[in-house]
């Protein structure tokens, strides 16, 4: 089998979650702490929030940034649900903008079409580890002033130009998924360089808490364990061996199906763009084809994302809405496995198999 995700556990992260074990301080602690001002650190940002997961980790940073009903959000329909579906717990409306089909992506060139004087915020995401055009985007949200909430579930590491993913917006999330690029088992975390919003982010996640059993505010349970923070820590200190062995092993898939199929599409990284390859994904009318000999050689793959949001029985309002390139993308994207644990030898049996 070469699975098309696979998270790296070593000896390192087995020690120290038996240490926090052994400690009997299990829950959000000092190991938490240690893991924010960690993350943070690598990032480059003032601060981070740990949370149980990416989806809560979203709708802190929305719940925390003030966005709430009446307000109308703008980001894209070819991403996973919670993108969305935070937008809407919060009270707030969605607006979708179609893609870019090189990056999918959000179009930076549609955004303005969608702003109205409700609109608060824009959520970019990052997908499949290859930011956004954040330069574009900023530009629209300065000009209209608007905030910027970066979901970056997939991008840990990634840059342009050297400024990292998190550190573009008012805030930015991440998920630490088992399938992400770095993983706690569960887990999440919001960056920010805003003390206030920060503050705000660690009362919501906390019951409304600064004071045990005295709430200053409504508030959720998302609190991160110690022992996910643990994890995260050992971790976050391999995910720069983790991260460059998915981009050579993308290169080196890239380049074997360039030379032997020119019917796939395979990613394209922008100028001056750092693609952390969470997957590597590419454009085919023969998906179905491919997956029969994928599956026949058990080699996994995956399909991010079949049904764009707008499609999704929750979101059954904006069904008649079109969002072409997004419907496209939806019917073509196969993503194959570049995942650490993917050798040479795996990738020359994934290329022979799609010529």
């Amino acid at each position: 089998m070469i699975p098309i995700a696979k998270p790296i556990i070593g000896k390192e992260e087995e020690r120290a979650v038996l240490e926090v074990l052994r400690s009997g301080k299990l829950a959000q602690g000092e190991v938490v702490a240690e893991f924010e001002e960690a993350f943070a650190g690598y990032c480059g940002m003032k601060y981070a929030v740990a949370t149980d997961n990416g989806t809560s980790a979203l709708m802190v940073a929305l719940t925390a940034a003030s966005v709430g009903p009446g307000d109308e959000v703008i980001t894209t329909p070819f991403t996973f649900f919670a993108t969305a579906s935070t937008i809407l717990f919060t009270g707030a409306k969605p607006v979708f903008v179609d893609i870019d089909p090189e990056t999918y992506n959000i179009n930076p060139k549609l955004i303005e079409a969608a702003i109205t004087k409700k609109t608060k915020a824009i959520i970019p995401v990052h997908l499949y580890g290859l930011m956004a055009d954040m330069e574009t985007i900023n530009k629209i949200a300065k000009k209209h002033k608007l905030i910027v909430i970066e979901d970056a579930a997939q991008a840990h590491g990634a840059d342009i130009r050297g400024k990292k993913a998190g550190t573009w917006g008012l805030a930015a999330t991440f998920s630490f998924y088992p399938t992400k690029n770095m993983t706690t088992g569960e887990g999440g975390m919001v960056t920010t360089n805003d003390s206030q919003l920060a503050a705000r982010a660690k009362l919501f996640r906390n019951q409304g808490m600064q004071k045990l059993y005295y709430h200053d505010t409504l508030g959720y349970n998302f609190r991160m364990t110690n022992i996910a923070a643990v994890i995260g820590i050992e971790q976050l200190k391999k995910l720069e061996s983790f991260t460059k062995k998915r981009i050579e092993n993308a290169d080196f898939l890239t380049r074997k199906l360039r030379a032997m199929n020119n019917e796939l599409i395979t990613p394209h990284v922008p100028g001056g763009y750092r693609h952390v390859f969470h997957q590597y994904t590419i454009r085919t009318a023969n998906r179905d084809s491919l997956i029969a000999r994928l599956k026949k050689a058990d080699i996994g793959y995956g399909i991010y994302y079949p049904l764009p949001i707008h499609k999704q029985k929750p979101f059954k309002t904006y069904s008649n809405q079109k969002f072409p390139e997004s419907e496209k993308s939806a019917k073509k994207v196969l993503s194959l496995p570049v995942n650490p644990s993917v050798s040479k030898r795996d990738i020359d049996t994934i290329s022979r198999l799609l010529t």
